[in-house]
């Protein structure tokens, strides 16, 4: 190990960076989340360093480097492009003793400044040792996805307690265990949703003794169209620690790749004439395995609010006492848009879209004359079934019959296939090419730029069929 991993207390101390520019800049953005003084020396400075001075952010020095400008400081940053200078800063640092980092120059560097994760007050550094930084960021990029944003409060909660935690707990293993089990509460949890009142009626109760009413949580957590780099960041961390996962059919093997390995897994997944699981029941395994002190995920294709049924998921929840939360995610119109290069609204096409399931409550008035107006695009989702009914409903209340459309299988994924033609065309352009489900499809005039943006997936594949409506 040729570096010794350190953290630097630099609470009024003085660093000194040489050099004025981007790079500077940047190094200087990090010093400045410290409370150091920081002293710049450059012939010319940037327009940034230079209202950054002007604000009293730093104390600027426009001359060339001297041995004397290290006098009084702790370490000192070489950030210009002239290596001459940036030795001589070198070689009076190491005549004082004093650590210096020459950027992007291993050899006359003293320490290297890694890769941080910054959830203040809880800091992540990651360092390749000058031989892989852009692994290093790759790294770093991959955990900024797994720890969420708030985990700083819960260590200034931890840390407010600290003290009263060593009074009630002589030995340290006793503290140990009871930090342990708070953090296996549903302490974290309270505080990351913003309860910090409830958090600290919490740990003041474990404190006390008393047990704290586990009932878990269930987070009802968007899988977005299939492709799981779409997923957010929240959605990523709720699959990283949850106990149990409750997914659909409509979600990716890509994204269940993602769930923690030992977090158990049951399909609750629903297709149109072949449900495995009715949504009741579906509603009470959530709320049970909850109850039991669980920490659930709901897993839904798409988002889990648009014609993901999770409204009555939440009813059920909220009239047992469970808490949840709610992590949307990228809904499947958005996403088939994006990924054909075909947009929802254009203002030379059309100026609204309507999202619209195929597959409702049986007997449910539809307002078709309402979606038959020119100047909009449909977005249906669930319609392979019932295309038929779609295409001659639509054209009876005035849409054109070669209204362009679009259909889009498995959006998102390398799977991913469209198809384009006219409105009358549906059902056969469907039947035709055995387009099965999850797929998506997009009526209207914007359909006519399809191909045009294209720049995922097989190229498009027209159809003019015979007959139609």
């Amino acid at each position: 190990m040729n570096y010794f991993p350190i953290f630097a207390n630099l609470d009024n101390k003085h660093v000194l960076v040489v050099g004025a520019g981007s790079v500077a800049s940047r190094k200087i953005e990090l010093l400045r989340k410290t409370n150091a003084h920081i002293h710049v020396v450059a012939i010319e400075a940037s327009e940034q360093i230079n209202q950054w001075h002007q604000q009293g952010m730093v104390q600027l020095q426009l001359e060339a480097f001297e041995p004397t400008h290290l006098d009084g400081k702790w370490l000192v940053i070489a950030a210009t492009n002239n290596r001459a200078v940036n030795r001589n800063v070198e070689q009076a640092a190491v005549a004082r003793q004093l650590l210096a980092n020459v950027v992007d120059d291993r050899k006359l560097s003293h320490f290297i400044v890694p890769s941080i994760i910054d959830r203040d007050p809880i800091q992540i550094a990651i360092s390749s040792g000058g031989e892989a930084p852009v692994l290093a960021r790759s790294l770093r990029a991959d955990l900024e996805a797994r720890l969420p944003a708030s985990l700083g409060k819960l260590a200034v909660l931890m840390g407010n307690w600290r003290d009263r935690v060593k009074q009630r707990f002589t030995r340290p293993g006793q503290r140990r265990e009871f930090w342990e089990r708070v953090l296996s509460s549903s302490v974290p949890q309270q505080l990351f949703q913003g309860d910090k009142h409830k958090a600290e009626q919490g740990v003041l109760q474990m404190l006390n003794g008393k047990s704290v009413s586990e009932k878990g949580h269930v987070s009802l957590v968007g899988a977005g169209p299939g492709d799981p780099e779409l997923l957010t960041l929240k959605a990523m961390q709720r699959l990283q620690t949850a106990d149990v996962v409750y997914y659909d059919n409509l979600v990716s093997d890509e994204v269940l790749e993602l769930v923690r390995r030992d977090a158990e897994r049951i399909y609750v997944g629903k297709k149109a004439g072949a449900h495995s699981c009715s949504q009741t029941h579906i509603q009470e395994q959530l709320r049970d395995a909850a109850l039991s002190g669980k920490r659930v995920v709901r897993l839904k294709g798409g988002d889990p609010f648009v014609f993901g049924r999770g409204g009555e998921e939440l009813e059920v929840l909220a009239q047992a006492g469970v808490s949840f939360d709610v992590v949307p995610g990228i809904t499947a119109a958005a996403a088939t848009a994006a990924y054909t290069g075909i947009p929802l609204t254009h203002r030379d096409y059309a100026h609204s879209a309507i999202l619209v399931t195929g597959h409702g409550k049986e007997n449910t008035d539809i307002d078709w004359q309402a979606l038959a107006r020119t100047d909009q695009t449909l977005a249906i989702y669930m319609g392979l079934k019932k295309s038929s009914t779609i295409a001659e409903q639509l054209i009876a209340h005035g849409r054109a019959a070669d209204t362009p459309v679009v259909i889009v299988e498995r959006a998102t994924t390398e799977r991913q296939r469209q198809i384009s033609g006219k409105l009358r065309d549906l059902p056969q352009l469907i039947a035709s090419y055995g387009v099965e489900s999850p797929a998506m499809i997009l009526v209207g005039e914007v359909c006519e730029l399809a191909g045009r943006y294209a720049w995922f997936g097989e190229p498009l594949q027209p159809v003019e069929c015979a007959s139609g409506f």
